[in-house]
């Protein structure tokens, strides 16, 4: 399982009811998180963990701004409703700020660390507050638009309603069928870094017509054999990476998109165990953080025999 993909919280849209969420207030919980996505951690039983707050805390009823994040279920207490608000927020008529909570930590700094509950709160928090910060405006008139549904969508003055976008991407992993498999870097990333593909789908485009044109696109080379793997949310800031494995020809040559891919390398399975078993790193090969699905696709194709 991707490590963001891990959820255990109840996100029915059942449970944005008013009157329920008003009737949960009372032992309802509430993260915080500022404009950079940052939110206070705290360590419990040597387990890094979100730092939630009562939610009455911050008023007698669910803030305007505030999303619901899903339920928990709790062996002593019950359902507990999770909300997320961002850090500026005003509370007793005063702004509310970070001031005497512990040292905030980012998504990719913990999402790995954090219980499957903890992760999945925290990566919803991070995408929803994410499209509230961004979207303030209606798409269709320009007239400001306000959140309602708890937090799940926003309506305008004229009754347009919106609800948060994600936008699909694929990410491959290319092999050739028997004991290699591509791995390329992009310009941009530190010395070493090398990953699968990816590529954003397009509109009117499936998801298995990405994974082809994005391939020949970035490394000249035509797939076949296009299987799915599994996804995970990527919120940043709103993206479902959406994973493939896909077969290329044995010693089908590569040739790197200029500007986009530096590099392109077949790598054997043998060279991708060394660097899982020195921690990510071999052969002048960095991959990617464990917190990323490219890691997970890239532990599992070199588990096969």
């Amino acid at each position: 399982m991707p490590v963001l993909s891990r959820a255990s919280a109840d996100r029915s849209e059942d449970l944005r009811d008013p009157a329920r969420t008003v009737a949960a207030w009372p032992q309802a919980r509430m993260i915080t998180m500022d404009e950079n996505g940052r939110t206070p951690i705290r360590e419990v039983d040597g387990r890094v963990a979100l730092d939630h707050r009562p939610a009455t805390d911050f008023g007698d009823v669910p803030p305007a701004e505030a999303v619901l994040l899903g339920t928990v279920a709790d062996p002593e207490s019950g359902p507990v409703d999770y909300w997320a608000v961002a850090g500026e927020v005003s509370v007793g008529g005063e702004l509310w700020s970070f001031a005497g909570q512990p040292d905030p930590s980012t998504l990719r700094e913990v999402g790995g660390l954090l219980s499957d509950t903890d992760a999945g709160l925290m990566t919803a928090a991070v995408a929803v507050l994410n499209w509230h910060r961004a979207g303030g405006f209606c798409p269709r008139c320009g007239e400001p638009s306000a959140p309602e549904t708890a937090g799940w969508s926003r309506i305008c003055s004229n009754g347009h309603q919106e609800f948060p976008r994600t936008d699909p991407a694929v990410i491959v992993l290319v092999h050739d069928g028997a004991d290699r498999m591509v791995l390329a870097r992009q310009p941009s990333w530190p010395p070493g870094r090398v990953s699968v593909l990816a590529g954003f789908t397009e509109a009117g485009e499936s998801l298995e017509g990405t994974v082809t044109r994005e391939i020949g696109e970035e490394i000249g080379v035509t797939v076949t054999d296009i299987g799915y793997l599994g996804s995970q949310p990527w919120p940043f800031p709103r993206s479902l990476m959406v994973g493939f494995a896909a077969r290329a020809e044995v010693g089908a040559a590569l040739n790197p998109r200029v500007d986009e891919i530096e590099a392109a390398h077949w790598v054997d399975r043998a060279t991708v165990r060394r660097m899982l078993a020195n921690g990510g790193s071999s052969d002048g090969f960095i991959l990617p953080p464990g917190i990323s699905i490219a890691r997970r696709m890239v532990e599992g194709w070199a588990a096969l025999d």
